[in-house]
Order: C-alpha cells, then sequence, then structure tokens
C-alpha cells in the first residue's frame, strides 16, 4: 500500500489548488471519503460503540477523511441532538490528519446556519450542505444562491455543496454553482447526480476559483476523474474501500485500461447499495465484510430474502464475494 505522502503528492497533481475558509487555513479535498452510516440497536437507538469500532476499522485505507450526516447516515431521521452527538463521537474516532465533512443542512436557511455553526463547534473541518428541496418549484438559482451565500457568510467552516436530485427532485443548476464558487468560504460540491457532461462542465466553468468537484458515487467516478473531478464521496468505500482507493490511484497514475477493468466490477455492486437497493442493502452488506451494518430507522425497512439474493449475486458475480 502506499504511504500517506505519495498519496498525498498525487492527490495535489491533480487538485489546481488549494481551497481556504474565511480565516484563510488552507484546505483540500481532493481524496476518497466513505459517506459513513449511522448505526442503530435494535430499538433503533443510535449506536455510538460500533460508530467508533467502524470507523476504526475503516481508518486503515488511505482516505483522504469521512463525510458524516450525509443521506447516507440517514440524517433526515435524526433529532438535531443526535446530528451533533454522531459527529462529535465521530471526530473523536477519526484521525487527526484525516478530514470530517459533516452534513449541516436542513430546510430553513436559518435552521442550516444554526447547525452549521454548532457542526463546526463539535469538530468538523468542513460541511457539506444539501440543496432545500421541500418547496422546491420556488428554488430557483436566485434563492438558492441566497441560501447557500447566507450559509457560507455565517459558517466558521469551508461549505461543501451537495447535489443529489435523485433524493431531493432539485438539480442545483450549473449557473448558481458557478456563482457560488466565487464566495472564498464555498469550496467545492458533491454532485450525486451522475451526468458526467454536467461534472466537466461545472470544472470548466470554475477554473478560475479554488473550488473541486467531488463526484458522488463510485459508478462514475473514473469518467469523474477523466473530466477534472479531484476525488469522490462513495456509498461503497464502507465495504470495497480498498478497491475504491486502488481506482483512485489509478486514474491519479494515468493506468486507464486498469482503472476501466476496475471501474466495470464496481459497477453492479455501487448501483445495488445505492439507486437499487438503498441504506438497507449497504448496511446488509457491511455485515458481510466485518462491519456493523445493522437496521435502519424506520419507515426503511430490511431487505427481503429476495432482495438479499438479488444484493449478493451483484456482489459475488463481480467476484467480491
Amino acid at each position: 500500500m502506499l504511504g500517506p505522502q505519495m498519496w498525498a503528492s498525487m492527490r495535489q497533481g491533480l487538485s489546481r489548488g488549494l481551497s481556504r475558509n474565511a480565516k484563510g487555513k488552507k484546505i483540500d479535498i481532493a481524496g476518497i471519503y466513505p459517506p459513513i452510516t449511522t448505526p442503530f440497536t435494535a430499538t433503533a437507538e443510535v449506536d455510538y460503540g460500533k460508530l467508533e469500532e467502524n470507523l476504526n476499522k475503516l481508518s486503515a485505507f488511505p482516505f483522504r477523511g469521512f463525510v458524516i450526516q450525509g443521506s447516507t447516515g440517514e440524517f433526515p431521521f435524526l433529532t438535531s441532538i443526535e446530528r451533533l452527538e454522531v459527529v462529535s463521537r465521530a471526530r473523536q474516532a477519526i484521525p487527526k490528519d484525516k478530514l470530517l465533512i459533516a452534513g449541516s443542512g436542513c430546510e430553513s436557511t436559518q435552521a442550516t446556519v444554526e447547525m452549521t455553526v454548532s457542526m463546526a463547534q463539535v469538530g468538523a473541518d468542513a460541511v457539506m450542505v444539501v440543496t432545500p428541496c421541500y418547496y422546491r418549484g420556488r428554488m430557483s438559482s436566485a434563492a438558492l444562491i441566497h441560501h447557500y451565500t447566507k450559509v457560507a457568510d455565517l459558517s466558521p467552516i469551508p461549505v461543501v455543496l451537495y447535489n443529489v436530485p435523485a433524493n431531493t427532485g432539485l438539480d442545483l443548476p450549473v449557473d448558481a454553482v458557478v456563482t457560488l464558487s466565487q464566495h472564498p468560504n464555498i469550496i467545492g460540491i458533491k454532485d450525486s447526480g451522475g451526468d458526467v457532461t454536467r461534472i466537466g462542465l461545472m470544472v470548466h466553468k470554475t477554473s478560475k476559483q479554488d473550488f473541486q468537484v467531488l463526484a458522488g458515487s463510485v459508478g462514475f467516478l473514473l469518467a469523474s476523474y477523466a473530466v477534472g473531478a479531484v476525488g469522490g464521496i462513495c456509498g461503497l468505500a464502507n465495504v470495497l474501500g480498498a478497491q475504491v482507493c486502488q481506482l483512485e490511484r489509478l486514474c491519479l497514475t494515468g493506468q486507464w485500461e486498469a482503472a476501466q477493468t476496475l471501474q466495470h466490477r464496481l459497477i453492479e455492486p455501487n448501483t445495488a447499495v445505492t439507486r437499487r437497493f438503498g441504506i438497507p442493502g449497504l448496511k446488509k452488506t457491511m455485515d458481510w465484510f466485518g462491519y456493523y451494518g445493522g437496521p435502519c430507522r424506520a419507515p426503511l425497512q430490511e431487505l427481503s430474502p429476495t432482495e438479499e439474493e438479488a444484493l449478493r449475486l451483484d456482489f459475488s458475480n463481480n467476484g467480491w464475494l
């Protein structure tokens, strides 16, 4: 396995520069991040011990950091107190050289600002802010620019935009991204839409800014690197961490044929734990791979036996089980 200094060197070669927060602190978000699941007990309480165990195991891989309380963390099902406690406990378990990006998005701008400030207080290095979407019909570019600008103005730590149209029914417009990229405290975007043309366009149109683009899934990670993305926040990294980091290394070192072969073997498992079976599928797979997956919080339900078998086949047919 390559040492941390070699990984950092390769990642910096792909980065266009170091982003800065409002206080001028440099932060480079290039790299791979698993979005961490929230473990629950059989009675649907947050299991902080299992959270620590999972993070200790995942810290063995050359990830740039971890995303806590993103979509994979079931954040809409947690109370505000729970969201903050999960981040606080995660910060204690995560090595200091790993970034902690915390999901702080809420529906209102005021609540998002409050959650963002609180996430900074419990140890987040940066926040990832999902698009507000309940009133999506009125979420114009102007409304979203106003929302994110206010959050970034008042955040004591850097802000990463988060576009996940499969969950929100809303695509953060590219023109809004370009405008927001000029804010000194908005340092990048996680885009989970899967539109590589869009990712390339964002890279191109923000090229004069200290702004970095992260792919939101392993399924299009190679293609995203090819058009200028600098990393990915990838759910599959919770179970195939070594393989996702290997794909990163192959892309960064220009070994495109080997990268293509590996990418092909990751597509079906990735689809299975995201679009097809969602977080219940990812958690089931974590149980198979030696982590604690456990149950989801209601109303998410566990997989049926038929679904579980289909999930297993998506991994075994590609040589992972």
